[in-house]
């Protein structure tokens, strides 16, 4: 297979879409779309997001230290793609997209409601990496629907729920699951 050298970008993909809520109060609530996120830490469950300076909710998650991580789907693509490009200091997104902010259970953020995964969020250091600022945040609480909680074991279940990611300019759908972590370890039976 014959490789081409390329220009160092973050060409990491695919990545969430994930609609990051923030603010503490509804005057300030606001939503960002992120692809910038991830898991950065088991014990204790710790991730984080990395967003612009100059973008409005840097300054809202800078001044309350929290957030919200919300799970985008297909149903979602819409409000994902407006609310990560139109700014919350024009538009009040939730409004705009028809989106229900409910009070965190352990934060004072909102969830996004309409979201089947929300995960709260507590900022734990914040880390000036250049373009982004990286929000390390400790996971204080997660929300989770119903219908993604696998009833024979009580986990959750990401199966077939039109969970969608972002690659390279394009949302795209998460689609067929290949095999389950461990499956080249495991004894045949």
């Amino acid at each position: 297979m014959k490789k081409i050298n390329k220009k160092p970008t973050p060409l990491i993909y695919p990545v969430p879409a994930a609609m990051v809520s923030c603010g503490s109060n509804p005057e300030e609530y606001n939503i960002i779309t992120i692809a910038w996120t991830g898991t950065v830490n088991s014990i204790p469950p710790m991730c984080y997001v990395s967003i612009r300076k100059d973008r409005y909710s840097h300054s809202i998650i800078e001044k309350n230290r929290e957030f919200v991580i919300n799970y985008s789907t297909k149903n979602l693509v819409r409000a994902a793609d407006f609310c990560g490009r139109m700014s919350g200091r024009d538009f009040d997104k939730f409004k705009e997209m028809n989106l229900t902010p409910k009070k965190g259970e352990i934060v004072s953020v909102p969830i996004i409601e309409e979201s089947p995964v929300n995960i709260e969020c507590k900022v734990t250091e914040i880390k000036e990496l250049g373009s982004h600022d990286m929000f390390l945040a400790e996971v204080v609480n997660i929300q989770v629907s119903e219908d993604y909680i696998d009833s024979s074991n009580g986990t959750v279940s990401m199966r077939h729920k039109e969970l969608m990611a972002y690659s390279h300019g394009k949302y795209v759908q998460l689609g067929e699951i290949l095999e389950q972590a461990g499956f080249s370890i495991k004894k045949n039976k």
